[in-house]
């Protein structure tokens, strides 16, 4: 939606978080004179209920889409974004990134390795700035290193003229009602491209593989495991900028990976633990399985029920050196079902139920052998028992250090 469109429209802004607070910031002082009106969900029950009275609602990501209301504002084409504005006026170029796993890191890189560069660039989306803290200064030669969830691309209609899509699997089915609408989310990245326009996509991903036949841009194809897809992206980016290799490699040996993703908190008691708290989905944890080998002895699963299928993940722990499962409310229990269903042999695992990361310390503590790993790879999402994975993590790396200490 053009921002000329918005001067003579009622404008209702749904949800007053970060980025509702950015657009009602950004919109006052382009139209110093307009009434904006907010609705959120924490200062009013039936904040839905002003929805049918406007011609434009800059709807935040983290509302459901289903709602009654919400669909119907859908079908009467009156919801927009704050990511949809930003694309619609930026005359910058955009560099959008998504995947299931893995999009904050390689935004975060790529953004390191064009700055080096020399090139004018800013970080935008959820591990930067809102966008629209860009808009008012927008220039031509300006570029956008936008991290992009599937709530974003959601009924957008115009693509980033750089895409980069890393993976696809099962993910916020609670927020879907179908893997299929998830993924169809996804594809927007490339969608709307035109012949210009490039779009740097993981060909291991048979899926990821088949949303690109349907993009018209020039198709750059990288390859590589899910803890190494960032570097593969950010280099394919780099070549378009023509940042030289020096640069590249350098920025990369430099850079520092996000907390919470295969992150070694150290070894305590000779036993060697790593926080992997990102991984919020059964894919993810079986890459970091896979990663650290056959030391891993003790891991921690469960979180969030989000009806993911946890099948995969129970033949990987079966067939791994696990010997001993700590397991989180709510998926805990179904992970363990799974894992007794496929192979009586489970038998020979230790499992136990915990509900809080203090116990689950205490427990890898007494049960990991010297010179193996203990792993936190929930393999689901936090908000069963912990307000995020930020916490979850910090959690597991505080008892961690103390029990060590015994």
């Amino acid at each position: 939606m053009k921002l000329n469109e918005l001067k003579t429209k009622k404008v209702l802004i749904l949800g007053f978080g970060k980025e509702g607070q950015n657009s009602f910031k950004f919109l006052k002082k382009l139209f110093p004179e307009k009434i904006l009106k907010v609705a959120d969900q924490k200062t009013d029950k039936n904040y839905l209920k002003k929805v049918k009275d406007y011609d434009v609602v800059i709807k935040s990501p983290g509302i459901p889409i289903h709602l009654p209301e919400i669909e119907k504002a859908y079908r009467e084409r009156k919801i927009t974004s704050q990511t949809e504005i930003f694309f619609d006026n930026c005359p910058g170029t955009i560099i959008g990134i998504t995947g299931t796993k893995g999009k904050s890191t390689t935004a975060s890189l790529i953004y390191q390795i064009l700055k080096q560069g020399k090139i004018k660039v800013h970080l935008v989306g959820n591990i930067g700035k809102p966008a629209l803290s860009f808009l008012n200064k927008a220039k031509i030669d300006d570029v956008y290193v936008y991290e992009l969830s599937s709530h974003q691309l959601y009924n957008l209609k115009k693509s980033p003229q750089i895409a980069v899509l890393l993976n696809i699997y099962p993910e916020h089915l609670d927020y879907y009602k179908s893997f299929k609408e998830y993924t169809k989310a996804k594809a927007n990245i490339g969608r709307y491209q035109n012949k210009a326009d490039y779009l740097i996509f993981n060909s291991g991903d048979k899926l990821v593989k088949e949303i690109t036949k349907k993009s018209k841009a020039k198709k750059i194809p990288i390859q590589g495991k899910y803890y190494q897809l960032d570097k593969t992206a950010t280099e394919a980016v780099a070549k378009i900028f023509k940042i030289p290799s020096k640069i590249v490699k350098k920025t990369i040996k430099e850079f520092k990976f996000l907390p919470h993703r295969l992150e070694l908190v150290g070894t305590f008691r000779r036993i060697t633990f790593y926080n992997d708290a990102l991984a919020t989905i059964p894919e993810a944890t079986i890459e970091a399985i896979e990663t650290l080998g056959n030391k891993v002895e003790t891991i921690m699963l469960g979180g969030f029920e989000r009806n993911i299928e946890f099948t995969k993940l129970a033949k990987k722990v079966l067939k791994s050196k696990i010997k001993n499962v700590i397991l989180f409310p709510t998926t805990g229990e179904r992970i363990w079902k799974k894992i007794t269903q496929l192979n009586s042999t489970s038998s020979l695992l230790k499992h136990f139920f915990v509900s809080n990361m203090a116990d689950a310390v205490k427990l890898a503590y007494q049960y990991t052998k010297k010179e193996k790993i203990c792993l936190l790879s929930t393999a689901s999402s936090s908000f069963s028992i912990f307000k995020d994975y930020k916490e979850k993590g910090n959690l597991f790396k505080k008892y961690v250090k103390k029990y060590g200490k015994d």
